[in-house]
C-alpha cells in the first residue's frame, strides 16, 4: 500500500509540473541496470525511474530474485548468462566476465527507449535488429571506478600475486568499455563531478540530474542537536574508508556506530576497539532511529555523488566529510555561520585530520540548525528528481529524428 501511495504521489507531482508528463507512462522502455544483488543508491534510482516507466522491462547482469523480487514487482526481469549463484555471490570480483554477460542480454521486443543505468557496463547492451534506431539514454552514476581513476583502491587489497593479473584484466575491461561509449545517444550524469568524469574519460558531454532522496526521510520532526555517538553507514568496502574511521576513533575513544555490511566487515571489527559498535544492516526505520541519537555523520570516502550524506541531512543531522567528490555539491560548510551550514570538511584521508575535524565540529556543534540542514537537503528530494528527469527525457525524445 505504501509503495502504491508513493507512486501516485510521484505522478501527481509530475502532472502538476507538466500536463504531458504522464505520456512517459505509455512508453515501452528497456531499463538496463548493472546488477540487482543489494539495494543501494543505484537501485533507489531505478525504483524512482520505474514510477515514470511502469511498463518497463528490466535487463541486468546479476539478479538475486529472493532479495530483489519485491522491489521489482510488475516488471519482467531478464538476467545474463553469468547470473549463477557462485558468480552472483562474487559479482564484484568477476569483472573480466562483464562483457560476456552484457552481450548475452537480448532485447526481447522493439522499444521506444533504451535507458541504461551505468556504474558497471550496462550501456554495452546490444540493440539487436529490432532496436537499431531506438534512442539510448544513459544515466551515469559513474564511469566504472575500477577502470577510471580509482584502480589502486581496488587492486591494493588483493594478494600481491593476483595484483598484476587483475590490473591487466582491468585494462582489458576499460578498452572494451570504451568501445561501448558510442552505443549511447545521450548521457545524463548524477552530479557535476560525474559530468566532469564523463567528459574526461569518455570525451562526451552530459546534462546533470541529481539522484532522488526518499521523501519519507523528510517526514516527522528533525532531530535535536547533540547525541550520544557519531554515525557511519553504507557498504563496508575498501573505497568507503571506514578503516580510516576505525583508526581515528581507536585513538580518541569517542563512540562510533557503524551501520552496513560488506567485504571489509570482519577485518574492520577485528581492528576496532570497544568504543566502536558494528550493527550490520538496518531497515530504513532503524537507520532513522540511529540518526536521531547521533551527533553527526562521518563520511570518509570519495564518492561520485553520495546519497547517504543527504539522507542524514534530511533528518537534520550534520555531516563531517572528506572534502572531495560529490559531497562538494551537497554539504555546505560555513564555519563563520554554522546555522547556515550542513557540516564541515577534512582535507586529507588521515586519522589526525578526522580527529581534528571532530574537535572543530564539537566547538561548533551547538550552533548548527537542524531545520536549515533539512531545508537544504529537501532540494534533492525525489519529487525534484522526477520533474527534472521527465524534462530531460522529453527534450531528448523530441530532439531525436
Amino acid at each position: 500500500m505504501k509503495k502504491s501511495k508513493t507512486r501516485n504521489e510521484a505522478r501527481a507531482v509530475l502532472a502538476a509540473a507538466d500536463g504531458n508528463a504522464l505520456n512517459l507512462a505509455e512508453l515501452e522502455v528497456a531499463v538496463i541496470h548493472y546488477w540487482f544483488v543489494t539495494w543501494r543508491g543505484g537501485e533507489k534510482v531505478i525504483e524512482s525511474l520505474l514510477k515514470l516507466f511502469p511498463k518497463a522491462d528490466i535487463y541486468t547482469l546479476f539478479y538475486d530474485e529472493a532479495k530483489m523480487k519485491n522491489h521489482l514487482q510488475g516488471h519482467e526481469v531478464q538476467a545474463s548468462v553469468i547470473n549463477t549463484p557462485f558468480l552472483r555471490k562474487h559479482h564484484q570480483k568477476v569483472f573480466p566476465l562483464y562483457p560476456k554477460g552484457v552481450q548475452s542480454l537480448k532485447l526481447k521486443k522493439k522499444y521506444d527507449l533504451i535507458l541504461s543505468s551505468e556504474s558497471g557496463p550496462a550501456k554495452g547492451i546490444p540493440r539487436g535488429k529490432l532496436n537499431q534506431n531506438t534512442p539510448h539514454l544513459c544515466y551515469v552514476h559513474t564511469p566504472m571506478r575500477y577502470c577510471y581513476g580509482f584502480e589502486r583502491a581496488y587492486l591494493e587489497p588483493l594478494p600481491f600475486l593476483l595484483r598484476n593479473l587483475a590490473a591487466n584484466r582491468l585494462v582489458a575491461l576499460r578498452k572494451w568499455d570504451e568501445t561501448t561509449v558510442d552505443n549511447v545517444d545521450a548521457f545524463l550524469a548524477n552530479s557535476v563531478n560525474v559530468q566532469e568524469r564523463i567528459r574526461r574519460f569518455w570525451r562526451k558531454e552530459a546534462k546533470v540530474c541529481y539522484p532522488p532522496i526518499e521523501l519519507d526521510l523528510f517526514m516527522g520532526e528533525v532531530k535535536p542537536l547533540g547525541g550520544e555517538y557519531y554515525l557511519s553507514f553504507g557498504a563496508l568496502t575498501p573505497y568507503k574508508k571506514v578503516d580510516l574511521l576505525v583508526q581515528a576513533f581507536n585513538q580518541t575513544g569517542k563512540p562510533l556506530v557503524v551501520i552496513g555490511e560488506g567485504s571489509e566487515k570482519a577485518k574492520l571489527k577485528a581492528a576496532a576497539k570497544d568504543n566502536i559498535r558494528f550493527v550490520g544492516y538496518q531497515s530504513l526505520e532503524k537507520v532513522k532511529s540511529w540518526i536521531q541519537g547521533a551527533k553527526a555523520l562521518l563520511f570518509a570516502g570519495e564518492e561520485d555523488f553520495g546519497m547517504i550524506p543527504l539522507e542524514a541531512m534530511a533528518q537534520g543531522l550534520p555531516v563531517i566529510a572528506y572534502k572531495a567528490g560529490g559531497v562538494l555539491e551537497t554539504v555546505v560548510e560555513n564555519r563563520q555561520q554554522p546555522d547556515k551550514s550542513s557540516g564541515i570538511f577534512f582535507l586529507r584521508q588521515e586519522a589526525r585530520e578526522v580527529n581534528q575535524a571532530l574537535e572543530d565540529f564539537e566547538q561548533l556543534e551547538a550552533k548548527f540548525d537542524p531545520i536549515w540542514i533539512r531545508s537544504h537537503a529537501r532540494g534533492f528530494g525525489e519529487d525534484a528528481f522526477l520533474v527534472r528527469f521527465t524534462q530531460l527525457v522529453k527534450e531528448f525524445m523530441e530532439q531525436r529524428p
